[in-house]
C-alpha cells in the first residue's frame, strides 16, 4: 500500500514539473497557445531584406506586436509584412514603420514611429508610411563604383 502512494505522488510530482517546463518553454519562447489579445495590421515595402517573420515590432524601444508573415505582392511589386499589434496599442493613421537593424550585424525588427494623426487605424487597416530596410551591399558597391549622389 505504501509503494502504490509513493508510486502516485512521484507521478503527480513529475506531472507538475512537466507542465512547469513546458510553461517556461512557452514563455520563454515568446509562443502563443491561445491567439491572445491582438489585431492585425499591414504595410507594403520596397524591400524588408533580412526581416523574418516572427521580428520583434517596436514603438520607442518597446516591443508591441510581432511580425505575422511577410508575402510577395506581383501586382504592386511590393513585399507585404502583416503585424500583430497587442490590443490596447493605438497606431495613429500617419505612423511610420521602418526596417531597422538591431546592434551593427543583429537582427532585423521593425520599429513604428508614432504620428500626430488623431485618425486610429482599425483591425486589418494598412501602415502608408514605410522605410525600406538598408541594403549596405549596394550602398557599398555605389560608393566603390563612384555613383554616390
Amino acid at each position: 500500500m505504501k509503494r502504490a502512494a509513493l508510486e502516485t505522488i512521484v507521478g503527480i510530482f513529475v506531472l507538475v514539473g512537466i507542465l512547469c517546463l513546458a510553461y517556461l518553454s512557452i514563455k520563454l519562447g515568446k509562443m502563443e497557445l491561445i491567439g491572445g489579445d491582438y489585431y492585425e495590421v499591414h504595410a507594403d515595402f520596397a524591400s524588408v531584406s533580412g526581416l523574418k517573420s516572427g521580428a520583434s515590432v517596436e514603438i520607442a524601444g518597446v516591443e508591441v506586436g510581432r511580425v505575422e508573415r511577410i508575402v510577395f505582392e506581383p501586382k504592386s511589386g511590393v513585399a507585404r509584412v502583416y503585424l500583430r499589434i497587442r490590443a490596447g496599442v493605438e497606431l495613429a493613421d500617419d505612423v511610420i514603420a521602418s526596417v531597422r537593424t538591431r546592434g551593427i550585424i543583429g537582427d532585423k525588427f521593425l520599429q513604428l514611429k508614432p504620428g500626430g494623426s488623431e485618425k486610429i487605424i482599425a483591425a486589418g487597416g494598412r501602415i502608408r508610411e514605410t522605410e525600406s530596410a538598408i541594403d549596405f551591399e549596394e550602398l557599398l558597391s555605389k560608393y566603390i563604383h563612384g555613383q554616390v549622389e
